[in-house]
């Protein structure tokens, strides 16, 4: 049901979709929340895109969801697919051209031999990266090279390597790009880039800036000493000069595509195509690597998580929050959005952001709703995650590069940390959206 279509229904009693029983329903609920479940959990350490491939097949096999239904979910992401092939293709050629190993040293040379220098540099790099390249990029690419970094600078990795998970998530909605999850919850409702800058731009400034002070008050004690003297900077490559001029290009070609009002997968596939297509000619080298290189198990991954997400839509249990989340707005819009902003951000790290991204999709971001409450749900789909290792798939990504560095992380030690960084970023941009809404 469309927001603001029909009749609105002031009693929220649930009601099944048409020619559906309860048992369908609850079967369906329940197939959803253990796929989710086990997309977080991985259990028998098998990859999140099994589970999710799993729980849609399953879905099926029972009639739960028609074929037609799930092939016009898995299309839905057809815009999402596009732009993480792209980014990732763009992200893989940087790694192998040591362009982020190149970012990483110069940023130990100019610390000068200061823990709280580098600290601050890296936290830059990590912005940077987040913005134009995604924070999956962040946390799949910069993370190694930062750890390389910072043993070859004789200082402890962990301040550094934690910069890496809390700025993929903590500037991942200054640009439409900067975040998958933002394409997931706008879809083909993507604010123009002067609107998204407008309504986004205050409120990611007020989260950068946060987390950099509430993660450097935290962590002072672990940036004490001097480090050793930098290590060597050799020059960047001309394969890495390319996937540099090739990452800024993208980004501004992404830019032009937002202001315009363009949808951004197709943009960033070709971007990266060409790219990749660039250097491989000149280098005269096989193209097996950057394909080999690639994580594809992300798009069935997410293509499992939309078919999830139809079937929620097809119990009616979607139209119902839209409908609560209406009436809610229309008594208080501030304290509606700050609520629907702490909500969906807690809910992250209940059941990963990026089925929560889809679920705030087909919820609120339609017409009939205010701006804040949309950009506040939006904003605790992005932010919410850095409570918890479980709440982003950037976080898993990045303890999965710990792990090939033999470095490790505990959720626990995760959440203790969190727990001091999320509220206040999230409280300050939420408080930064409301001010600007007026």
């Amino acid at each position: 049901m469309p927001l603001g279509g029909g009749k609105r229904n002031s009693a929220l009693a649930f009601k099944p979709a048409s020619g559906r029983d309860m048992s369908s329903e609850t079967a369906a609920w329940g197939i959803a929340v253990f796929t989710t479940a086990a997309v977080i959990a991985r259990p028998w350490n098998l990859p999140e895109a099994i589970w999710a491939v799993a729980g849609a097949i399953l879905l099926v096999a029972f009639g739960l969801v028609p074929v037609g239904s799930a092939l016009e979910g898995i299309a839905k992401g057809a815009d999402v697919y596009l732009f993480l092939i792209g980014m990732m293709v763009l992200a893989e050629l940087a790694r192998q051209e040591s362009l982020f190993d190149w970012l990483a040293r110069q940023a130990v040379a100019h610390a000068r031999g200061s823990p709280r220098r580098l600290f601050a540099l890296i936290y830059g790099v990590g912005t940077i990266v987040t913005t134009f390249l995604s924070n999956d990029a962040t946390a799949v690419v910069l993370t190694p090279a930062v750890y390389a970094a910072a043993r070859a600078a004789g200082a402890e990795p962990a301040p550094y390597l934690l910069i890496c998970a809390f700025i993929a998530n903590a500037a991942s909605f200054v640009l439409p790009i900067s975040n998958p999850a933002n394409l997931v919850v706008f879809g083909a409702a993507m604010p123009p880039l002067p609107i998204w800058l407008a309504r986004f731009a205050p409120p990611s400034l007020a989260s950068i800036v946060t987390t950099y002070f509430v993660l450097r008050f935290v962590l002072r004690d672990q940036l004490k000493g001097v480090l050793d003297a930098a290590p060597e900077t050799t020059a960047l490559t001309f394969g890495g000069r390319l996937a540099g001029i090739g990452i800024a290009a993208t980004g501004l070609a992404l830019i032009g595509a937002s202001a315009i009002g363009w949808r951004l997968g197709l943009p960033t596939f070709l971007a990266g195509a060409i790219t990749a297509a660039l250097i491989l000619v000149g280098a005269r080298r096989s193209p097996w690597p950057i394909v080999k290189g690639v994580s594809w198990s992300v798009l069935p991954l997410v293509a499992g998580l939309f078919v999830l997400v139809e079937a929620l839509q097809q119990t009616g249990a979607i139209a119902l929050l839209a409908r609560g989340v209406e009436q809610f707005s229309a008594k208080s819009i501030p304290l509606a959005s700050a609520g629907a902003g702490s909500l969906v951000a807690l809910a992250c790290n209940l059941m990963n952001n990026l089925p929560v991204a889809l679920i705030v999709g087909s919820t609120v971001a339609g017409d009939g709703l205010p701006h804040s409450l949309v950009g506040a749900s939006l904003i605790g789909v992005d932010l919410g995650p850095n409570l918890s290792i479980a709440g982003s798939l950037a976080t898993i990504l990045w303890l999965v590069a710990l792990r090939r560095e033999g470095e490790s992380f505990s959720a626990w030690r995760f959440l203790r940390l969190g727990a001091f960084v999320m509220p206040a970023s999230l409280g300050a941009a939420l408080i930064a959206l409301i001010w600007i809404s007026g």
